[in-house]
């Protein structure tokens, strides 16, 4: 069985498509850029994510060491979801995006969205 590093595709693109690749990801890290957020507001502000994939991206980012999870030791438990250090480190990365969408939108005669 391979260790999490030998499957760590060899090219630094594949790499980065690997650990944020999938549209949930992505905007889960657009929120958590602005502050802590719990599980069902997540969940309320990703429109058509189900429970379950919600659940297994945030395991997901937590294992690749993208975000952390903080329960806090209260009745009943709450527990928030933020970005590690290396996952603030994707802010440029989503800023690029937001700006070629942006631009994009506007190519396309879309009025900008707001977000």
């Amino acid at each position: 069985m391979k260790t999490k590093a030998e499957l760590i595709p060899a090219c630094p693109v594949a790499a980065t498509v690997q650990l944020i690749g999938n549209k949930w990801k992505l905007l889960i890290i657009r929120n958590l850029l602005d502050r802590p957020w719990r599980f069902n507001e997540l969940q309320r502000s990703l429109e058509g994510v189900s429970q379950k994939v919600l659940t297994d991206s945030l395991r997901s980012m937590e294992a690749d060491g993208l975000i952390t999870r903080t329960v806090y030791p209260e009745v009943p438990p709450r527990v928030e979801y933020a970005l590690s250090e290396l996952g603030e480190s994707l802010k440029p990365i989503l800023d690029a995006m937001k700006a070629w969408g942006e631009s994009y939108r506007a190519s396309q005669g879309q009025p900008e969205s707001g977000i």
